[in-house]
């Protein structure tokens, strides 16, 4: 770091000190937790624009939202049949997500370390 000292410098913050990068360690773990924090705001702003939607669409469009659907108001049918798909939907991609973000960063790890660690798994 450039002449940074060391009390300003913040843990996560600094470039790997060697290429050998360890899957328990605090920079695999750091990197990983903003990668996953990320996709976390991204899932949560997804359902709050869902979530504030409904109320926005009912004042600006209500002749919209009180049409009939299968006997119930289009309001209705968003809130109690739409609306839990959506929130399942946003759940399974946040899980699939973070599974292949965890996967993507211990290949870069294997990748970095010349791939022993996979090859160490094979041969147990």
């Amino acid at each position: 770091m450039l002449d940074t000292p060391a009390f300003v410098r913040t843990l996560g913050m600094e470039s790997p000190e060697s290429p050998n990068t360890d899957i328990h360690s605090e920079e695999f773990l750091c990197s990983l937790m903003r990668k996953q924090l990320r996709l976390s705001v991204a899932c949560a702003a997804t359902f709050l624009i869902a979530l504030l939607s409904l109320p926005l669409l009912n004042y600006f469009f209500p002749e919209l939202m009180a049409t009939r659907v299968f006997g119930f108001t289009l309001t209705w049918v968003i809130l109690g049949v739409l609306f839990f798909p959506f929130v399942w939907l946003i759940a399974w991609v946040f899980i699939r997500r973070s599974i292949a973000l965890e996967e993507a960063e211990v290949k870069e790890v294997e990748r970095e370390r010349g791939g022993n660690g996979e090859k160490e798994n094979r041969g147990q």
